[in-house]
């Protein structure tokens, strides 16, 4: 169901008007003489024309009951000439069509039943034949009304692929590390396979459930294409499969490579199609029409009728949590709910969660590895691998020191020249959106804030302040609201400011920015990609959008204008999600034999997330932060609940926290739970939000 002003709609199947042309394409021109409106003159032509284009004036004038005034007009036009009592046609045969159909006024529905002559089974679909040829529903209806053409209304998948081809081309060759992995694969999907075929589906399968296989390859390792054989051999095993990507984002270029191994059996499900295409996704989903679902999180409730495999791509990724009722984990509902289907679970990433990680080497999951980067294509049969692109730790301290106030590191510029030389593209990527992250007095601090979220308002282009949140808005003011100094200034960077830097000090780039403000309408994530692709900008701008999942051969640098971002948010898992976008934007990186480079600028390059991602060391990290998760009893080795109270008046939502906190240690004490711990109850990180505390 979908909301319109308030209300539930039910959306409906799509019924468009199919045409079928009803008589012989060759008779065509012949079938448009004789319909249309009436016209002796053209039953004269018609008649003369049967009589071998001459006949007597007496046999013409009793045979059509043609005047002497209908006559005269033919001759006038120079259709016809009288000789006496001798009639003759004066134009030849094969014009004689044309100039009864223009007698006829049926001229203009020619190319209609010719296009419906050239169509496949001689038949389109009213807006495809509306594209070819003009015409429209009352053109159609006349001609099904002379009875050339038949009219039906039919069923019509609202697919945003159809009519598009994809190419994804299957590797001759794997890698020993694919090819060990894809042996592991693929025997668990033969042995669940035949497990479903021998026992129905009920709870007695959960004794003996499916594996869960974590794939831990760096970026471009080939985990796509072990993805992409998952999925063949569920085909032809007669299952379906859904693949989960967490950013809308990674879509596009996702559904090109599945889209061209499956061609007319994907379909999609993502957030910015519309409800139509949700609703026949769904119904093809359901019938069986699909072999392979593609798209955010929600495509996991897609009702697939034998779920076989389930792949859920970036597994690490946060977007795989919904944070609004109802909420619930992809990347677990997905482990369940293969389960149910005894169907296979792939988990791929270049930076695994430490949750999954921790499971994989305790043996819950089993570990597959790709350790290496491959190159896109194959050469004489041989396989060429790539190195991962050295990463350079610049210092900002430093920079300030040496007297450099640009956003750009003298690395990082030196760096971009270079690229731009060479004809070759780089990524810019900072995680925060506008012109500037914060506005503020510089006399008395008053930040300017939310009135509804109470979060700072970003500032935009057009001196506009944006919530983040609620998508509040209000013009920036001149006057600080609290003490009215003129002294109100902005703060910070986001990817508008970037782009105007970009302009100014590179004025030979053509820069393109990705973001969340940029990307509001159904297919401009792939415009955007696809722009970028055909080398029409030299500078791709953007925040996390960006950093996971894209292919780019042509991109030799990517520069990080601040790997701080995010580092010291009050979560536990700050440094974590730091360290995984970190390593994900450095992967965009020398994907090709250009080679290429990564470039962070940061105030703390002795920090162990950022340290670790400048040297790709997963392993390095890892022990370092499960040892802080281990000595704090947070996840994986302890389990934590959060417990959100909303509510529009701040003190009720004070106390019934506080009484919720009580009611939870009383019952903690009389089930004698001696490791439960409780923190809080405190204002949330964001503590209103859209009117609510």
């Amino acid at each position: 169901q979908v909301v319109d002003r308030g209300r539930l709609k039910q959306p409906k199947p799509k019924l468009e008007t199919m045409l079928t042309l009803v008589i012989p394409p060759e008779s065509v021109a012949d079938a448009l003489m004789r319909v249309g409106r009436a016209s002796k003159q053209a039953e004269i032509l018609l008649w003369l024309s049967a009589h071998d284009g001459e006949a007597a004036l007496g046999d013409l004038r009793e045979g059509t009951g043609a005047t002497k005034a209908q006559i005269r007009a033919l001759v006038e036009k120079g259709l016809i000439q009288v000789d006496g009592d001798r009639v003759t046609l004066a134009i030849p045969a094969a014009e004689l069509p044309e100039q009864v159909m223009a007698l006829r006024a049926t001229t203009k529905y020619l190319p209609g039943l010719q296009a419906l002559a050239r169509a496949p089974d001689r038949a389109m679909l009213l807006p495809d034949w509306r594209q070819a040829t003009g015409l429209g529903l009352p053109d159609a209806r006349k001609l099904a009304g002379w009875g050339l053409i038949e009219l039906t209304e039919i069923d019509v998948w609202r697919d945003p692929l159809a009519g598009r081809v994809f190419h994804s081309p299957r590797p001759a060759l794997l890698t020993e590390d694919q090819q060990r992995a894809w042996q592991a694969i693929e025997a668990a999907l033969s042995k669940a396979f035949e497990i479903s075929q021998t026992s129905p589906a009920s709870g007695s399968e959960l004794q003996t459930p499916p594996e869960v296989f974590l794939l831990h390859g760096v970026t471009g390792s080939g985990k796509t294409e072990l993805y992409l054989r998952a999925l063949e051999q569920t085909v032809a095993a007669g299952r379906q499969g859904i693949v989960l990507v967490p950013e809308i984002s990674l879509t596009p270029q996702t559904i090109r490579r599945f889209a061209g191994r499956f061609p007319g059996r994907v379909a999609v499900v993502h957030s910015k199609l519309s409800a139509g295409e949700r609703f026949d996704a769904w119904r093809r989903a359901s019938q069986g029409d699909v072999d392979v679902v593609v798209g955010s999180r929600s495509a996991l409730f897609a009702p697939l009728p034998h779920i076989g495999l389930i792949v859920v791509d970036e597994e690490h990724d946060a977007a795989y949590k919904q944070i609004r009722t109802p909420r619930y984990h992809a990347r677990d509902a997905a482990i369940q709910l293969a389960r149910l289907h005894h169907a296979v679970t792939l988990l791929g990433s270049a930076t695994p969660s430490l949750e999954s990680q921790f499971k994989a080497r305790r043996g819950v999951y089993t570990l597959l590895t790709l350790p290496r980067r491959v190159m896109g294509h194959r050469e004489g049969g041989a396989i060429k691998m790539l190195e991962l692109p050295p990463v350079s730790i610049v210092d900002m301290r430093a920079e300030l020191r040496a007297g450099n106030r640009s956003m750009f590191s003298r690395a990082l510029r030196e760096a971009l020249n270079q690229t731009l030389a060479q004809g070759e593209q780089a990524i810019i990527f900072l995680n925060r959106r506008g012109t500037a992250t914060f506005v503020m007095c510089r006399d008395c601090g008053e930040v300017i804030r939310c009135p509804r979220c109470k979060i700072p308002l970003t500032h935009h282009r057009g001196d506009v302040l944006v919530c983040h949140h609620c998508n509040y808005r209000q013009p920036m003011p001149r006057v600080c609201p609290k003490c009215g100094s003129h002294r109100i200034k902005t703060f910070g960077a986001g990817t508008e400011r970037v782009m105007d830097a970009l302009r100014a000090e590179f004025p030979q780039a053509r820069p393109l920015r990705w973001d969340r403000d940029v990307t509001g309408g159904k297919t401009s994530h792939e415009a955007i990609l696809q722009d970028f692709i055909e080398h029409k900008a030299d500078v791709l701008v953007g925040t996390q959008m960006i950093a996971k999942g894209l292919d780019l051969p042509l991109v030799t640098l990517v520069g990080v204008l601040s790997a701080d971002t995010g580092l010291f948010l009050p979560d536990f898992r700050a440094a974590e999600r730091s360290f995984q976008i970190l390593m994900q934007v450095a992967g965009r990186a020398g994907r090709s034999e250009r080679g290429g480079k990564v470039i962070f600028q940061t105030y703390h390059p002795q920090h162990y997330a950022i340290v670790a991602a400048s040297k790709h060391d997963y392993d390095a990290f890892y022990h370092t932060e499960m040892r802080f998760r281990q000595e704090h009893g947070y996840p994986p080795y302890r389990r934590i609940t959060r417990l959100i109270y909303l509510d529009t008046n701040r003190d009720r939502c004070q106390q019934e926290t506080a009484r919720m906190a009580m009611a939870l240690k009383r019952r903690a004490q009389a089930l004698g739970m001696e490791d439960f711990g409780l923190i809080g109850p405190a204002p949330a990180f964001f503590s209103r939000e859209r009117g609510k505390y």
